[in-house]
Order: structure tokens, then sequence, then C-alpha cells
């Protein structure tokens, strides 16, 4: 059906054609191209990788021919099993490691699977990184190592256990104040691993948790993308179970939506605007978020006296500008939370400790901070792409089609006017076009979207 090979990693379905899916042959080759580059990039005598997968159907498969390759290779691995992206980033940092894999496809569905590569500091691979893992893999420049010289392969548990740990230590989470509060929330974490760390969390924090598909068996419940139209029914439970708000996460838990207590969407993009309005009420300082993220993080921002700057799309793209910025917080407005304190990647549950504090704190409603927030509304749309549009090729004609506008290019292209804009870029991950439109009302930001789907149509 689909392989997408990108600077962030190899994706695709399971199954079908060599090269054309995310097959065990397309496994084998990625994984062997990253072990070459770590072996080019470190030159040390001995290398180590941190392994860890979602639940997925097909991950522990995956899993396995990725540990064994690297193992060809020489490298050492340790396989920490079901885990959550974050949680293998920080692993990389506790332990030490020269890289990590997280087998996951995030927010796809099940039929989906992929490789996210880790730096020896647990970030995401930068775009030249990425260029050359991808070139070793096409000309399939492998060496691997002799019967003498095979890598270790190693099984550790207790990482959730020790990244929740990690998470309870930042000076910002106010765990006296929660436990105080006495909150009941609902969890949601699509039978993936957010079903094992986010109630763990919530336990160490006093928080009363119930759980809604958190058997992590990898049979998705509903689409596991976090939007509104795929959680109907943990915002009924929130309403019924009378909690203070509703938790849901993507199955590798780097995405982090929230639930008002009257069933309403505290809004996935407002996830970062509420935890960016806590830590810079306490820490003086800049954010940073893409720019297909509210404008609502820009104006806390700058509320609180800091500057907000816009990166492309992509979790390395906002993590480098962040550290060029001397940003404290940022993210994505999909739901994830970059704190450096704890380490440069989205991760639910900082984002659940720093939401928690914060209500705790000043303690009102999840309603009624969200009612505190400015008013914007977003419209998420997709066209669809077939091998033969000329994706650039539209761009270019849509930037000259609104060159009175204020442009911005570097991703796509994005066309801010005086109370909206449009967002439209080439996704990483799947074969669409995302349209990302803001504005102050629903039915505003629909129809801007409708508008620019009609003008691609057109120019199609």
């Amino acid at each position: 059906m689909a392989l997408i090979k990108s600077i962030s990693g190899i994706r695709g379905t399971i199954g079908g054609v060599v090269n054309e899916n995310l097959t065990p042959v397309n496994a084998v080759k990625f994984a062997a191209a990253y072990g070459m580059w770590l072996r080019g990039q470190y030159k040390k005598e001995s290398l180590s990788i941190i392994l860890g997968r979602d639940a997925r159907i097909s991950g522990e498969m995956i899993s396995n021919l990725v540990a064994n390759t690297l193992t060809g290779l020489g490298i050492q691995v340790i396989d920490i099993g079901l885990s959550t992206t974050p949680t293998v980033e920080v692993a990389v940092k506790l332990d030490q490691a020269d890289g990590g894999i997280i087998i996951t496809a995030s927010h796809n569905p099940k039929e989906w699977n992929a490789l996210k590569l880790l730096n020896d500091k647990g970030e995401f691979l930068n775009a030249v990184e990425g260029e050359k893992i991808l070139k070793i893999a096409e000309e399939e420049s492998f060496v691997f190592a002799a019967v003498d010289d095979l890598g270790q392969y190693q099984k550790k548990e207790g990482y959730i256990q020790r990244h929740t740990e990690e998470v309870l230590k930042l000076s910002l989470v106010d765990v006296e104040a929660i436990k105080n509060a006495n909150f009941k929330v609902v969890v949601d974490a699509v039978n993936s691993t957010g079903g094992i760390a986010i109630p763990a969390l919530l336990e160490k924090l006093g928080v009363e948790c119930v759980k809604l598909y958190c058997e992590p068996n990898g049979h998705f419940p509903h689409n596991p993308e976090p939007l509104k139209e795929h959680l109907t029914v943990i915002s009924e439970w929130v309403v019924n179970e009378k909690a203070d708000f509703g938790i849901v996460v993507d199955p590798d838990v780097d995405r982090l939506a929230l639930i008002c207590e009257d069933g309403s969407m505290f809004g996935e993009e407002y996830t970062l605007v509420a935890c960016a309005d806590y830590v810079l009420g306490k820490t003086k300082g800049n954010t940073v978020s893409n720019l297909s993220s509210s404008r609502a993080l820009r104006d806390i921002t700058l509320k609180h006296g800091g500057s907000y700057e816009a990166s492309a799309v992509g979790e390395v793209n906002v993590v480098e500008l962040m550290k060029t910025s001397n940003a404290i917080i940022g993210g994505e407005g999909n739901g994830g939370i970059i704190y450096p304190e704890s380490h440069y990647g989205r991760d639910s549950l900082v984002g659940v400790a720093l939401f928690l504090s914060h209500l705790a704190n000043k303690k009102v409603s999840c309603k009624e901070l969200r009612n505190s927030y400015p008013d914007y509304f977003m419209s998420k749309s997709k066209i669809e792409l077939t091998p033969e549009i000329d994706v650039d090729g539209v761009f270019e004609k849509i930037a000259y089609k609104f060159k009175n506008e204020s442009i911005n290019c570097i991703d796509g292209v994005k066309i801010d006017f005086e109370e909206e804009w449009v967002h439209l870029r080439k996704s990483n991950t799947e074969p669409i076009i995302r349209i990302y439109t803001e504005s102050t009302s629903q039915k505003k930001a629909d129809e801007l979207a409708e508008k620019f789907i009609d003008v691609i149509k057109n120019l199609l």
C-alpha cells in the first residue's frame, strides 16, 4: 500500500511487496543503514542502542528483525520492550547509549509501522543525518560483523517506571498540590503503551484513574489520531464518570489531547498553550511551535513577556529552533509538549504532569481554564496524493496567487491574513497534502479550508 522514506525514518504498511510496503526486507535494510551510520558517526569499538516499541500487532516482529540486524553489525542492543517514544528518548540519556530506535507509526492506523531513529542525546536525527542513512540503505553498503564480533542482545525492564520518576523530579511538577486536588480522570490510551505509562504516572500523583482502552494489545478501538471525531466515547465517559477531565494519547504517547468535564474538547492545540502558560508563569522565557500551530501560543507568550518563534513542521525542526532561541517550552499544536528541563522530545507524561500542576495551582475547572485563553478555531483537512502530482509546483502557484499577503515558504506555503491563516504542506508520514486553517470561528476556519481545497483541486 505505501512505503515512505524520509529523514525522520521509514514508515509503511505491513506486508506486500518489497520496496512498496514495510516488509521484513525493508526493515532489515533500514536498520542496517542506521547501524552503519552509527558506526561511522561515533567510531567506537563498542556501540549500544536502546530499542523500544508501541503495542502494534506487528511491533514484536519488526523489533526482532531490527535487533538481530543490529547485533549482526556488532552493536549491543538493549531491548526495553513495550514502551513509549519519550521513554526511549529518556532511556538513551539515562543509559548513555549511542542511539535508539522506536518501532512505532505514531498516529497511523494499525496496519502501519515505522522505525524512528535517535542520536546519542535521545533526539531525532537532523536532515543531513537522515539523508546519509537513506543513501546507505539505497546503496546497500553494509558490512556485517564476524562471528566473534557479534553484538550482545539483552532485555531490560522498568524503563517506564524510570521515566515516570524523572517526570516527578521536575521542579515545576507540583506533586503535593496535585495530590491535594483529588483529581479524577478518564484515560483513553487506544490500547497501546499509554495504557501502561499514563496510569502509572497518575497513581504516583494520587490521581484517580478510570481506564478506557488501556489494554496494550495493539487493537485500536478507533482511529488512533487524537482528533475530536475519534473521541466520542471518552467524551461520554468523562461526563458519566463525573471526572475532572479526560486524557487521550496516541499509540506512542508523544501527543496529548484533553477532554473538559462537560465532554467538550479542551482542544489539541491548547494542550501546549496551557502547559506553556503554567511554565511561563513560573519562569520567564521564550517559546517555539511549528507553522501549523495556533496563534494562541504566541499570544500567551507575549502576555508573559517572552518572545515566540515558529519553525517548519517536524519535531527536529522545533527542537533546533528551541535551542537557538533558548525556548524554555515548545512543541507542536498536535498536542506535543517539549520541555527541555526534561529532554528535547515530545512527551505526554511531562504534559500530563505540567497540566495537572497548572490546574491544581489555579484551582479552576478544566473548562474554566480553557475559557481563559484566546479563542481560535482550527480546521484540519487533507487531499490524497497520486505520484503524478507536482506538489511543489502547486504550492508555487498558490504563493504567487496570494503574493500580496504575508507568505512563508520554509515548509510548504503558509499564508497569514489579518484574522486567519492557512498552511498547506506535504506530509512527511502519509501520501497527502495537509491543509490547516485557523480563524476566529469554526465556521470561518472550515470555509477557509474549503476555499483552499477548491484552489488546489482547480490547480490539479
